[in-house]
């Protein structure tokens, strides 16, 4: 199982086919997970959170126990 590598920021990001060649990650993977985290950004804005910290912080263990949970439980 590959271990996840951030991106370091667009100013690092060099694209080798369909690979940024910085993280090692595929241009797919790098659109797929942008759009999600517009898509939570959107959210919090459209519900005006006054408490991000506690947002995102449900978010990241939501997301950790939920792929813990299938992994331990394939279907």
């Amino acid at each position: 199982m590959p271990d996840f590598t951030p991106c370091r920021g667009k100013q690092f990001c060099v694209e080798k086919g369909d690979v940024c060649i910085s993280c090692g990650r595929s241009l797919d993977e790098i659109a797929r997970t942008r759009r999600l985290i517009d898509e939570l950004a959107e959210l919090a804005l459209s519900m005006e959170y006054g408490n991000l910290d506690e947002f995102t912080g449900y978010i990241a263990s939501k997301v950790n126990k939920k792929v813990r949970y299938r992994r331990e439980n394939p279907q």
